[in-house]
């Protein structure tokens, strides 16, 4: 099937990678579901620029952590698109700086319902779509996982590293259990990128103190993290399953 004739959902797709996402895979012919949690004029304004260039697009409420939000907003794609061919799990919180001593209750449980629960279940509903099991036709899926699976963020957030350590455990486990079933399922692991994810984890400086720790000497641009992300939903990377993609500049 030609990208042009796809359907792809992209959770906490109004800011940010998501949004870079949303963008690119407009460019290339995708009918787009633009995912967003509370930011309704950033979604929105997000689905008139794609409509401004040609593209399909239209935004949903929902937050993924909740799950009857996940079931209604995938039975929204199914209603506008006819079904779906291809899912990014990008959706995902950061918090304050802090060490795991200083950590509370009710931080981790945010923490694990939006970043791991959440991927899960929006998993949970594409592969029940996708699956040649369940009478489909077969579709990728991408997750958002981060470079702090492997590094530990320590004296930051070690939960939210914690959380996409699961994705990355959680990205092989699916990849080979929907191997045969015409799903390919796979990570990207972004390392430092110039969003305003950090700003929102109280580091508005982050990008100028981490910078020289990158080998490349530069932090990443979403659109490099959507590049890497199309290319993992095309048929170009149709021998590619349960992949963890480091776009880190080497750090």
């Amino acid at each position: 099937m030609s990208e042009a004739k796809k359907s792809l959902l992209v959770t906490g797709g109004s800011r940010g990678i998501g949004a870079a996402i949303c963008r690119l895979a407009a460019k290339r012919g995708y009918r787009v579901a633009v995912n967003y949690a509370s930011n309704e004029a950033a979604a929105l304004a997000l689905v008139k620029e794609i409509e401004s260039g040609g593209g399909e697009a239209f935004a949903i409420k929902g937050d993924v952590g909740n799950e009857a939000d996940v079931l209604a907003m995938f039975a929204a794609v199914d209603s506008r698109f006819g079904g779906l061919d291809v899912l990014v799990n990008n959706a995902g919180v950061v918090d304050q700086k802090a060490r795991v001593d200083e950590l509370i209750m009710a931080r981790l449980e945010r923490m694990m319902r939006i970043n791991v629960i959440g991927s899960i279940l929006c998993a949970r509903e594409a592969v029940r779509r996708m699956s040649t099991l369940h009478g489909g036709k077969g579709g990728a899926i991408v997750n958002i996982s981060s470079a702090a699976a492997r590094l530990g963020s320590p004296g930051e957030y070690v939960d939210y590293a914690a959380s996409k350590g699961a994705i990355d455990t959680f990205t092989i486990g699916l990849a080979c259990e929907v191997a045969t079933e015409g799903v390919r399922v796979n990570a990207v692991r972004p390392g430092l990128i110039d969003t305003e994810i950090h700003a929102s984890g109280g580091q508005p400086d982050r990008l100028e103190r981490i910078r020289g720790a990158i080998p490349m000497k530069r932090e990443g641009k979403a659109a490099e993290i959507a590049s890497a992300v199309l290319w993992l939903l095309s048929d170009e990377a149709s021998y590619t399953t349960g992949a963890l993609l480091d776009v880190s500049g080497a750090r």
